[in-house]
């Protein structure tokens, strides 16, 4: 993990145009692409948002470029599949 991205709160548009919080939990690196493991942060606890309770991780793909890094949904199922497996494989290693 980075830790100059350690609570790092990004605000994104949902589906319906709502206003989503995501908190910034890890980066990591597969197939030599970076991919951001969020939280979804409700609004009320922002300011605080070390809120770690049951929180469900949502994996999006990181497209960085030199100015500005954006976030995107991984549509493609297999390459979705392949990045959660490599997740769960690396924390089983970690314990």
């Amino acid at each position: 993990m980075e830790k100059e991205n350690e609570n790092q709160i990004i605000k994104t548009i949902g589906e319906h145009g709502e206003e989503i919080y995501m908190k910034l939990q890890e980066i990591v690196n597969v197939g030599g692409k970076d991919y951001a493991l969020l939280s979804i942060v409700e609004e009320d606890v922002l300011p605080n948002s070390s809120n770690d309770e049951c929180e469900e991780l949502v994996i999006m793909k990181m497209n960085k470029s030199e100015d500005e890094c954006t976030f995107e949904i991984i549509e493609d199922d297999d390459e979705f599949n392949f990045v959660a497996q490599a997740i769960t494989d690396s924390d089983e290693i970690e314990e």
